[in-house]
């Protein structure tokens, strides 16, 4: 493959050309596409399905939020039943 020596020249000139003429116009294009206005709103169903299933997972917090107090409480009941038990134990030891 025997490239001429002129043809170097010219083909830098193009692509040089090209890219000065190109990288303009394909910023004003990509600026053109974002500033299209966009329709952002979601479809009325969208919306009241998203609404009733925040009540759900709210409604479920509240449940678990109860589950935990529960727990506490009687994870409490249960170290004091043991505490008093092993506080009779001992005063028994001891007599």
């Amino acid at each position: 493959m025997n490239i001429p020596g002129e043809l170097i020249p010219i083909v830098l000139f193009i692509c040089i050309a090209a890219m000065v003429i190109g990288v303009p116009l394909v910023k004003v294009f990509a600026k053109r596409i974002e500033n299209q206005p966009r329709d952002l709103r979601l479809p009325q169903d969208v919306t009241m399905r998203l609404e009733r299933m925040e009540n759900a997972i709210d409604a479920i917090a509240v449940e678990i939020e109860r589950i935990s107090e529960g727990q506490r409480f009687t994870t409490k009941l249960l170290s004091e039943r043991v505490d008093k038990a092993a506080g009779s134990a001992l005063s028994e030891r001891a007599s």
